[in-house]
């Protein structure tokens, strides 16, 4: 199961687990939960088990079928390092995504301390960019354990940014996304957080992706910042036909 994407900073997603368990704030109102009931209600067999984590074994293999470069997020409906993915599964991810140099994969998660335990025992390649979700303070903890993993891209996902993020430890970090929750019951962003994150970014020299102020409606709020976009991406090569723009750190 793959497809085009929405999310402003990749071009497809790819999913071989769907489903999760929540862990943190953060997954209050996922997105890919109301997703995944949307798509049991069709009736897709993908989601026959709602969003109960479930292991797409068929699907592993599909990156080494596409021959021109993509930017392709992994598991956007799933979390590659919960508990209910075995590690023999994340590493035959692993070796595909290390098999596929053409691509640029990006894996975000919250379980940052199985990322941690894990991390040294799977391969590396320089296409694939490792991140952590930090929605407010209580999860910066995170970024020590994607310090400690070493890709050679590492970034930081603030969204939904539910909370101030003042002090953020950047260094050895390569890009950072931020962006508001949307949908039902969103939770608000205020500027002065966002303007906070982006002052870092700067001090720091670290690409900024501003993704959106989100809202229930978040097409009327969009994603423009000092009446701009911002849509920078790591200084590295990205291999592939995308119109997202790169600095670099």
């Amino acid at each position: 199961m793959a497809t085009t994407s929405n999310i402003e900073w990749t071009e497809m997603t790819w999913n071989p687990v769907t489903g999760c368990v929540k862990v943190s704030q953060g997954c209050k109102h996922c997105y890919a939960e109301r997703m995944a009931a949307r798509l049991h209600a069709m009736g897709s067999d993908r989601y026959r088990n709602e969003f109960a984590p479930t292991l797409h074994d068929d699907l592993i293999d599909l990156p080494r079928r596409w021959k021109k470069p993509r930017i392709i997020f992994v598991n956007s409906m799933s979390d590659l390092f919960q508990e209910a993915v075995p590690t023999d599964f994340i590493r035959r991810v692993f070796d595909t995504m290390m098999a596929c140099p053409q691509h640029t994969f990006q894996i975000l998660t919250k379980r940052s301390e199985r990322l941690r335990k894990i991390g040294p025992s799977l391969p590396w390649p320089s296409n694939v960019w490792m991140g952590v979700s930090v929605e407010d303070a209580r999860a910066v903890r995170r970024i020590a354990d994607l310090a400690a993993v070493p890709a050679q891209v590492r970034f930081l996902s603030c969204e939904p940014l539910i909370g101030p993020l003042e002090s953020l430890p950047l260094k050895g970090i390569h890009w950072v996304i931020v962006g508001g929750e949307s949908g039902p019951g969103a939770r608000p962003m205020l500027p002065e957080w966002v303007e906070s994150i982006h002052r870092q970014c700067r001090r720091s020299r670290v690409p900024f992706f501003f993704k959106q102020w989100g809202g229930v409606r978040k097409d009327i709020l969009g994603r423009e910042l000092h009446g701009r976009t911002y849509d920078e991406m790591p200084g590295v090569r990205v291999i592939a036909s995308s119109s997202l723009s790169q600095i670099g750190n």
